[in-house]
This record gives C-alpha cells, sequence and structure tokens, in this order.
C-alpha cells in the first residue's frame, strides 16, 4: 500500500503540472498569435509561471522518494 501511496504522489502532481504547463503556453501562444508585438513580453512574463509549475513536480518527486524509502 506504500507503494501505492507512493506512485499517486508522483502520478497525479506530474500528470497536473504537464495538463497546465500545456495550457499556459498554448495561452501564451494565442496571445503572440494575437500581439505579434508583445511577444517577447508573454515569452518573458511565461517563463516564472512554467518553473513554478515545474517546481511542483519535483516536490512530489521528492516526496514520493521520501514515502518510498519511509523517513
Amino acid at each position: 500500500m506504500e507503494y501505492f501511496a507512493a506512485a499517486l504522489t508522483m502520478v497525479l502532481p506530474a500528470m497536473a503540472s504537464a495538463l497546465s504547463q500545456a495550457w499556459t503556453a498554448s495561452r501564451a501562444m494565442d496571445g503572440m498569435a494575437r500581439q505579434p508585438e508583445a511577444a517577447a513580453d508573454i515569452r518573458g512574463s511565461l517563463v516564472l509561471p512554467l518553473a513554478f509549475m515545474e517546481a511542483l513536480t519535483l516536490f512530489s518527486f521528492v516526496i514520493a522518494l521520501l514515502l518510498w524509502i519511509k523517513i
């Protein structure tokens, strides 16, 4: 049962992060297509949210490892 909890701890945030990153990138591409002159600003503003989403996935990986090795 512990392995199942560790697997869910990794899988669910990874799926949520992947979907949210894809949605964020899609909205940014739509914005750049509508306003090409603002593409640099949109691209710059996109980096920080993507980094936070990826950090969530890495933190969940650490928690899954801690559950797995039972610390």
